[in-house]
């Protein structure tokens, strides 16, 4: 209700702002929500949330609704009531996707320790227009990884193995941090099956200030609320989690596998849109800058204010238009 704080799994919503859970099944908030004091929001933020799991109507105080953990939940719940998701066996990994919509395939792939469920805020858009194919990386969300593989290569040979899985020999594509990465690996090692591809919040290499941000990821110290979160976006386990955790510390020392030289990148032939943040505190403006004068069909969008991944909150809606203009 008007006038009240609440507090949602880490998210304040400040003074003034409100939140329901509507008929259509959406929670709505707005229009300020602030995260740990910094302002995400200022416009009315409406999530849609599967009525099984939200079954009430009307006012709510938001501090009694678990959201990031009713958002997870609901939108996987909906993917398998939809009939969207499917396990492949690949590469000695059970790899979950979703296929979703018609039309040409384009390919969604989330960042690092994120999921499929990055993309649920764009799949109503971009399923308009294309049939999409979003997996969750191995180790990540529903896919496993019993060797232990975290490389680009690796997610890179995965993606390949999925589209020959689903007889997809081209597709257009868009993925974000790790996900972009791995997009980029994809275009140098077979650049025919890329067509077009937007590459959000990605870098020639990880520079020592990200070294330094990345070495002491663990999961020790988590609240029981970030684990709720973890658990209910990853499935297979703790274990999974921990896993995920430790590969983003080793990158720390990881020098050979998220690095792309100039020569290198020159040899994709997708025209390609590069998306970065001016405020990414991983890679800086400058390399986004090197990688659209080395892929020789690029286009670069750098957002103002804008961190790592910026096509959250007040950025979604251009950049979902963006990205749709572009890939036609």
């Amino acid at each position: 209700p008007a006038h009240q704080v609440g507090w949602v799994n880490g998210f304040r919503i400040a003074q003034n702002a409100w939140g329901y859970v509507d008929g259509s099944g959406s929670i709505t908030l707005g229009p300020v929500v602030e995260y740990k004091s910094k302002i995400i929001a200022v416009e009315p933020l409406r999530v849609p949330v599967d009525r099984a799991v939200v079954d009430h109507t009307g006012w709510q105080d938001l501090h009694e609704i678990p959201f990031l953990i009713l958002v997870a939940a609901a939108t996987t719940a909906a993917a398998q009531t939809q009939g969207v998701g499917h396990t492949a066996e690949l590469n000695g990994i059970e790899m979950y996707y979703e296929v979703v919509g018609d039309g040409d395939p384009l390919l969604l792939l989330h960042s690092g320790t994120q999921s499929s469920r990055m993309w649920d805020g764009f799949v109503g858009q971009f399923s308009e227009h294309h049939q999409l194919i979003i997996p969750d990386l191995r180790g990540h969300g529903g896919s496993t990884n019993p060797d232990e593989v975290w490389t680009t290569r690796q997610f890179a040979a995965d993606v390949f193995a999925l589209l020959d899985h689903l007889d997809v020999e081209r597709v257009k594509a868009v993925g974000a941090s790790a996900g972009a990465m791995t997009l980029l690996r994809m275009a140098t090692l077979q650049p025919d099956r890329i067509e077009s591809m937007v590459v959000i919040g990605v870098g020639t290499y990880i520079p020592a200030e990200c070294r330094a941000i990345l070495a002491p990821t663990t999961t020790e110290g988590l609240t029981e609320d970030a684990w709720a979160r973890l658990r209910a976006r990853h499935t297979h386990g703790d274990d999974q989690i921990r896993a995920l955790y430790a590969w983003v510390a080793s990158l720390a020392d990881s020098y050979s596998d998220m690095t792309f030289e100039p020569p290198l990148l020159a040899t994709i032939s997708a025209p390609t849109l590069v998306v970065h943040g001016d405020r990414d505190y991983c890679f800086p403006a400058s390399m986004a800058w090197d990688i659209y004068e080395a892929i020789p069909d690029a286009a670069l969008w750098v957002v103002p204010n804008g961190s790592h991944v910026p096509i959250s909150g007040s950025n979604a809606g251009r950049f979902a238009d963006i990205t749709l203009e572009f890939l036609e």
